[in-house]
């Protein structure tokens, strides 16, 4: 059972808003070194080009943070900066024109550097994203746990939260992220029920874009299946593309988001009498270039294929060295095997 998303707090991060009805936006981050300005806007515009909407960078030292104006000037996309301990890093990077923080108030040390850094970003109009990961907890709520736990994950970001209430800041987005699907889906639904602040979902660490994309589908599609999140970013150790490859095809497969053609092909079986596989992976290469928002079905079995993907707005069904190219479960034409994929794709430019 898909349940209601749950309704948060709207933020506006440089444009894009998160949290209400507004769409789950997507994110990624660089694995670039930010002081390297060309090297990093380069990769923000392929990541753009990719259907990124959000991109964090990692800003360790003042060089960092000052490279974020250039970065900022020659981007299309918001920008969110990194920052860990420093407070001075992040007034920077409030200085070069970042349109969100990354920080932890209870790490960027007293009262008076949140204070600081508060009344900085309430000025600009920036938001503040707390981020809580299971390998980063503090001391004393280890020893009150007796290990990292969901509630003890949900109590540090409370925590967090709270200084930035005390200092009138409520522009707040949320994270709370471990490697284990189970234990991060318990840890955002307990939070869920505790704050209106919109959520940033993911699996931290999640591992390498094969093994990594498939736990955060599981992770992300279950957190979302049950009404939680506003904005995700798939973790993978690799180009950071694919996550924006795999955080669509997630929103696209819940019917979350809409990303052009949906395509869906069967399995294959001892009945199917043409090159299924080579044509399935030609014509899904076809339709990333066409901006259609309709699903396109390759079937093997001209017996089975039109009435098992009925629901598709068009397809095909192959035969012996033939195909039916079908829409909506009924047959157009019979095309030989060598035009089937140039037939289909034909059909589908006709779709309006």
């Amino acid at each position: 059972m898909f349940f209601k998303r749950k309704k948060t707090k709207v933020l506006n991060i440089g444009g894009v808003k998160i949290g209400g009805e507004n769409p789950i936006a997507i994110q990624s981050m660089c694995n670039t070194d930010t002081r390297n300005i060309s090297d990093t806007i380069n990769q923000i515009k392929k990541l753009e080009n990719a259907g990124c909407e959000i991109i964090r960078v990692a800003v360790p030292d003042m060089e960092a943070a000052e490279a974020l104006r250039d970065i900022k000037k020659n981007i299309n996309i918001p920008l969110v900066a990194d920052i860990h301990f420093d407070y001075k890093l992040a007034l920077k990077a409030i200085e070069n024109g970042v349109d969100k923080l990354r920080i932890n108030p209870g790490n960027i040390g007293g009262e008076e550097n949140v204070k600081t850094v508060a009344s900085a970003c309430k000025e600009r109009g920036i938001p503040i994203r707390v981020g809580v990961n299971s390998g980063s907890l503090e001391k004393d709520i280890l020893e009150k746990h007796g290990q990292v736990t969901p509630e003890g994950l949900v109590e540090s970001a409370l925590r967090h939260i709270e200084i930035l209430e005390k200092n009138n800041f409520y522009d707040i987005a949320v994270s709370i992220k471990a490697s284990d699907v189970l234990f991060t889906a318990e840890a955002y639904s307990i939070l869920s029920e505790k704050i209106d602040y919109p959520l940033h979902i993911g699996i931290t660490e999640a591992g390498t874009i094969w093994g990594g994309s498939i736990k955060s589908s599981v992770g992300i599609g279950l957190i979302l299946g049950i009404g939680i999140g506003d904005t995700i970013r798939v973790s993978l150790t690799g180009d950071p593309i694919e996550e924006i490859k795999v955080g669509k095809a997630i929103l696209k497969s819940l019917g979350l988001r809409k990303f052009g053609i949906e395509f869906i092909s069967c399995p294959t079986c001892g009945r199917t009498e043409i090159d299924l596989i080579s044509i399935a992976n030609e014509v899904e290469k076809k339709c990333l270039n066409i901006d259609k928002n309709i699903k396109v079905a390759v079937m093997g079995c001209v017996v089975n294929g039109p009435g098992e993907a009925k629901e598709a707005d068009i397809g095909i069904a192959g035969g012996k060295g033939v195909g039916l190219i079908f829409k909506k479960g009924q047959i157009l034409k019979k095309v030989d095997e060598s035009r089937l994929i140039d037939e289909l794709i034909n059909e589908i430019k006709k779709i309006k």
